[in-house]
């Protein structure tokens, strides 16, 4: 319950510098890493990216890759390629903004598509979910600008010390 309180408030906090009604769409050159902190890469405004060299993903993406596939894919198919239950993820990301994504993982989603109700249940509890969530988001981020291809990374980064510090503290553990 904490857990969800606290991504409610980080989501709260993030998204009034979320202007994503005037959002360009998100693009390699806009997702380029351009600072790095302990292994995670952010690009010119802040936000957690990726990182790809010579077929070599940062640890991030690749955790990212593997926590969607453990929680995500269920509804929003392999790879974020979407399902006939769930959007594509891969084409949405391009206009979400970090703190827009915090919020609907955090807090769900409901809406109204075709006459029909969507709903995007909550993970704001979800420990799987919640302690990886800017994995998840670098992960679809680097898919969304078609930066990481279909399928496991073949190579992956090191896991960095405070990757494995985090999900510690995270985890409870």
């Amino acid at each position: 319950m904490i857990s969800r309180f606290v991504i409610s408030t980080l989501a709260a906090v993030l998204l009034p510098f979320a202007n994503s009604a005037a959002r360009a769409e998100d693009s390699k050159e806009k997702a380029a890493s351009v600072t790095e902190e302990d292994g995670k890469h952010f690009d010119a405004e802040g936000n957690p990216t990726f990182k790809i060299e010579n077929g070599i993903v940062d640890w991030y993406t690749f955790n990212g890759y593997r926590r969607y596939h453990a929680d995500c894919h269920v509804c929003h198919g392999p790879d974020g390629e979407g399902s006939s239950y769930a959007p594509a993820l891969v084409k949405t990301m391009k206009n979400v903004d970090y703190g827009t994504f915090l919020s609907i993982v955090a807090e769900g989603r409901k809406s109204v598509v075709g006459g029909k109700e969507v709903v995007m249940p909550a993970f704001g509890d979800n420990k799987n979910v919640y302690c990886y969530l800017d994995d998840i988001y670098i992960y679809l981020r680097a898919r969304a600008v078609e930066a990481a291809p279909r399928g496991r990374p073949p190579k992956k980064a090191n896991k960095p010390e405070a990757a494995t510090a985090y999900e510690a503290s995270c985890m409870g553990g």
